[in-house]
């Protein structure tokens, strides 16, 4: 699945100006006022939140949806900001040992559209090379302002729109390097990527593909949330899986999947505001 990005490349322009000029804690409250905006104009989005929240049995009010189209904007800002001054950012690790030694030796890191995943790729605290695969429809101001910001030399984006087997050939050089293969598990690209499972006791689908790639390369997923904690502070959760080779592939990626779904449901109930799907996630399920 492709979703447009939210924002426009105006207003995002202007922030990352006003960073400069008065920094960052004038962004952090001038966020408020941009969160107001939308809270009164995003009405699309409040119906998929409030959705949402009545899938995860919590009850929906007016501050509990401006508080998350708060925390949604302060990630996109930090999308940004982080690319440019990340060392003013704390991420802290759960187990940052076992981390480090899991992506140096290559793994599928496994994201979702949850807190800060965006801008933690701009902190990576591994030598290896990140390889991003994703397709995201960016506005035309967005995706000119990505590409005047510094980009790490060992990030690498594979981009969907190359074709099924331009990527799939990408993937799997990298992933033959030892390099980190980071794919969203929430989303699917296409119909024939996408999985349905049990979620928050309702169908929906996520993105097969990682699964399917990790059984197939013998490569552990590494589960990754990046939770939003304070003021350029973030926290990192994790969970790390080997796909049991002993099993049929279907089997073994239902169970892998399943692991996936329980980390991300636990993740959910502790920080429910942080969740960025801004569309109808169990549409017709």
């Amino acid at each position: 699945m492709k979703t447009k990005q939210r924002g426009s490349g105006w207003s995002i322009a202007l922030v990352f100006n006003l960073y400069k000029l008065f920094g960052y804690k004038f962004i952090y409250i001038l966020m408020y006022p941009v969160s107001f905006f939308y809270f009164i104009f995003a009405t699309n989005v409040k119906k998929a939140l409030r959705d949402y929240y009545q899938t995860i049995n919590i009850k929906f009010t007016n501050r509990i949806y401006f508080k998350h189209l708060r925390f949604f904007a302060i990630c996109m800002v930090d999308r940004f900001i982080s690319k440019v001054d990340v060392k003013s950012y704390t991420f802290n690790y759960d187990d940052i040992t076992k981390m480090t030694e899991i992506l140096n030796k290559g793994t599928i890191l496994l994201c979702s559209h949850f807190g800060g995943w965006a801008a933690s790729t701009n902190a990576s605290h591994v030598n290896n090379k990140l390889n991003i695969v994703m397709q995201e429809v960016l506005l035309e101001g967005i995706k000119k302002i990505e590409d005047s910001l510094p980009v790490k030399e060992s990030i690498n984006i594979i981009d969907l729109n190359k074709g099924t087997i331009r990527v799939s050939v990408e993937i799997a050089n990298a992933l033959m390097n030892n390099e980190i293969v980071a794919i969203m598990g929430d989303r699917a690209s296409n119909k024939k990527a996408e999985i349905e499972i049990d979620f928050f006791k309702r169908k929906a689908n996520f993105n097969k593909n990682p699964f399917e790639i990790a059984y197939k390369t013998d490569k552990p997923i590494l589960i990754y949330f990046i939770i939003l904690m304070g003021i350029q502070e973030y926290k990192i959760e994790h969970t790390i899986i080997y796909l049991d080779k002993t099993k049929e592939q279907e089997d073994a990626i239902s169970l892998a999947l399943s692991t996936y779904i329980q980390k991300y449901e636990e993740v959910i109930k502790k920080y429910p505001e942080q969740w960025f799907n801004f569309y109808n996630f169990w549409e017709n399920k």
